[in-house]
């Protein structure tokens, strides 16, 4: 019997070394996953998406035929690592693109003109709405008389009848936190002062507040808050100055869940797993939250214990991740979360790295695939006190889409991301340094103009969503293929695929950074046209179920990370989007992020995201009988009924 366990040595583009011992029934992939070793793997490890690319460098190992790969590029060594598996001790390269979107992904903050423009809109309304600074935390300077053998009563009692009297508090209570730091904070002034300042929160409406932290009098600590939008594929941060409502600093980047799997689906079949769900929730606590808190705090030049208030919008999945809290139901008819809202929760109990009596509010959900991230961007947008009809189309690993006004709103989802995320394209990549991220095409020489993200001069290595729509949108205006997707004209840049289909030649070799042909394939075509169809489908059958032509729609909003990049023009044209009027359409940013802030500055705004969810209804696309006649109509350029894109 051969040996079962060998030596993996892992050797990392830009890293250390990492050296495991692995089992012969293990992919790859797996031990990856295990050795803390992150490789981009949008399909979880199935063997269809084709962008697990590792190098073998010496060894032997079993499996590694796949259609993804080449056979120069096997000859060369490169392999998937979910299809290979030991039988030696093996070496493997592991190239930086494997790990890019962890660190290098392209984020929606604040940081962009567009972005940075939407949120300071949205900060004014919560002004003029008064959703500002009603959070509860109060700083309170208390001046003592010091204690004596005459007057011996307690710290902790000569503090509570002061602040009784200094705030109207009905009753007082003291966090174990804030009786830990009490006796010497009291006495670590001058010897003639005795006194702290008491951070408290309002509790309930009874008018008690709690003490949270107690600090010398003479310290100067503002009180700061912390805003989280957790995605499927990135995290975005906001650390915020309470006192004055201002952001300080903001910091993001991909959540290393990403490694079992690109989609909500793949997320929840690993929790599954024995340790599974552990491992998920130490990736995004651990891996993830844990250092980008402590870097904003580093930034700021504060310790992690002056963040005493936390407010988390995400989708379904991510929430019950994050908690630990089991998911397999949400993926299994009749698809039941174990909970759309939560209390409070304790910074302490999420593991979080924060002040220890620092409360943590989630964003409640809708359904299953309508998460807090959503309703947080419905109160962001604010079209549940609107008038009028508005769209919110938040694009991101998934489709989330909701319709209404003050009347009505109504919420679903669509299997629409990861083509939009480049999964389930050949030459598709997410939103990192050299996916090309818009393009014209000339009509006549069929040569295209191709924006790639990074530094100035950077060669392109993929494409990700917005460039998707861009090249795909211009290939179907220059009559470079037809409805269905199919080319229907002859160049250079026109070839034969490994399929016996035809491809477009993005990019020749000699200026792509692989040093090979960046193609876009007709079966890439054809998995867009499907993504896209699901967009637009949503949009009819929720139209159909309030009788409503699309004309009634009067503002179009658009969130999320994709959404930052689509020229609305090429997204009508493909027949993504409605064909409406283009002053109609409106980028407002990571809603989800700007929502969670809403929360996270007013109790009172936070109440409202919850009106919102409770005024949403869900609509479960895949039961209602007219969606599949929709999404096969969509499913060409732009869609089978040419009047709906008509000229206007």
């Amino acid at each position: 019997m051969g040996k079962s366990e060998y030596t993996i040595n892992f050797k990392v583009e830009g890293g250390d070394p990492v050296s495991v011992t692995g089992l012969s029934n293990e992919t790859a992939l797996d031990i990856a996953k295990r050795a803390g070793v992150v490789i981009d793997a949008p399909c979880g490890g199935n063997g269809t998406c084709g962008k697990c690319r590792i190098k073998l460098v010496s060894g032997e190992v079993s499996g590694g035929k796949t259609p993804h790969i080449t056979d120069v590029d096997t000859a060369e060594g490169w392999r998937l690592a979910c299809g290979i598996k030991p039988a030696s001790d093996i070496e493997l390269f592991l190239p930086a693109s494997a790990q890019a979107f962890q660190s290098r992904i392209r984020v929606t903050d604040f940081s962009g003109a567009r972005e940075a423009a939407a949120f300071g809109s949205f900060r004014a309304a919560l002004k003029e709405l008064g959703f500002d600074g009603d959070h509860g935390l109060e700083k309170v300077n208390v001046e003592l008389t010091a204690p004596s053998l005459e007057d011996a009563l307690a710290d902790r009692e000569r503090v509570e009848a002061e602040l009784a009297g200094k705030t109207g508090a009905s009753r007082v209570k003291f966090s174990l936190n804030a009786l830990r730091r009490l006796p010497l904070s009291l006495r670590s002034g001058a010897a003639d002062s005795f006194g702290v300042t008491c951070v408290t929160r309002r509790e309930g409406d009874d008018g008690g507040i709690t003490v949270l932290d107690v600090l010398p009098a003479s310290k100067d600590c503002p009180l700061y808050g912390l805003a989280i939008d957790i995605g499927t594929t990135t995290i975005s941060m906001l650390l915020v100055n309470l006192e004055t409502g201002d952001p300080v600093t903001a910091a993001s980047g991909g959540n290393a869940q990403i490694r079992y799997g690109a989609d909500v689906i793949n997320r929840i079949i690993e929790s599954t797993k024995p340790g599974g769900l552990e491992r998920l929730r130490n990736a995004v606590i651990n891996e993830c939250l844990a250092p980008l808190i402590r870097r904003l705090c580093l930034g700021a030049g504060i310790g992690t214990e002056q963040i005493y208030r936390a407010a988390i919008a995400g989708n379904t999945t991510m929430t019950h991740l994050v908690m630990g809290v089991p998911g397999e139901f949400i993926r299994l008819e009749p698809y039941i979360p174990a909970f759309f809202k939560t209390d409070a929760l304790g910074a302490g109990s999420l593991g979080l790295p924060l002040n220890p009596e620092a409360q943590v509010l989630l964003a409640p959900s809708v359904g299953s695939y309508v998460g807090g991230d959503i309703t947080a961007g419905v109160f962001s947008s604010m079209i549940y006190d609107k008038d009028t009809m508005s769209l919110f189309i938040d694009l991101g690993t998934n489709g989330e889409l909701v319709f209404g006004g003050k009347e009505f709103l109504m919420s679903c989802a669509c299997s629409a991301g990861p083509a939009f995320e480049g999964g389930e394209i050949s030459c598709g990549m997410r939103a990192t340094n050299g996916a090309v991220e818009a393009c014209s095409i000339d009509k006549d020489t069929m040569e295209p103009k191709l924006s790639v993200i990074g530094e100035a001069g950077e060669k392109p290595a993929g494409l990700c969503g917005s460039g998707l729509i861009d090249i795909i949108g211009e290939l179907f205006q220059c009559g470079i293929i037809n409805a269905k997707g199919k080319f229907n004209v002859a160049g250079k840049r026109i070839v034969k695929d490994e399929y016996g289909g035809q491809a477009y030649i993005v990019a020749f070799a000699a200026d792509s950074a692989s040093g090979k042909d960046i193609v876009l394939s007709e079966v890439d075509i054809d998995n867009f046209i499907r993504a896209k169809g699901a967009i637009f489908s949503a949009i009819r059958t929720m139209l159909a179920i309030v009788d409503m032509p699309q004309e009634a729609i009067d503002d179009v909003y658009v969130a999320g990370g994709i959404g930052s990049g689509i020229d609305i023009k090429h997204a009508i044209l493909i027949g993504m989007f409605p064909n409406l009027p283009l002053e109609k359409f409106h980028y407002i940013g990571n809603t989800s992020l700007s929502g969670a802030y809403g929360m996270l500055v007013s109790e009172r705004a936070a109440g409202q995201v919850a009106a919102c969810a409770g005024a949403m209804t869900y609509l479960e696309l895949s039961s209602h009988p007219s969606y599949m006649d929709e999404f096969v109509a969509a499913c060409f350029l732009p869609h089978t009924d040419a009047s709906l894109f008509a000229a206007q």
